[in-house]
């Protein structure tokens, strides 16, 4: 190995620092490793049901126009 030193003597800046193929090879596997738990979160979140069961406490809407309205009752103690 020391037999190559003279050859890259002329060509090798010791004030330039380059990754090489290690850089590389490590930057590589980051990049799959994230595409694979991206590709496995999507999977995941494709199996989550966002529908949310009605709260049996809850009183009954009053507007069935737009069920995000808040209710008349709760407007009212708001204000007092």
């Amino acid at each position: 190995m020391t037999q190559f030193v003279p050859l890259a003597a002329d060509t090798f800046d010791k004030n330039k620092v380059t990754p090489g193929i290690l850089g590389f090879l490590v930057f590589a596997a980051l990049a799959v490793g994230v595409w694979a738990l991206m590709k496995s979160m999507n999977r995941h979140m494709g199996k989550v049901s966002f529908e949310e069961a009605p709260d049996p406490d809850a009183p009954a809407r009053t507007s069935e126009k737009d069920p995000a309205a808040p209710l008349a009752e709760d407007s009212a103690a708001r204000r007092e």
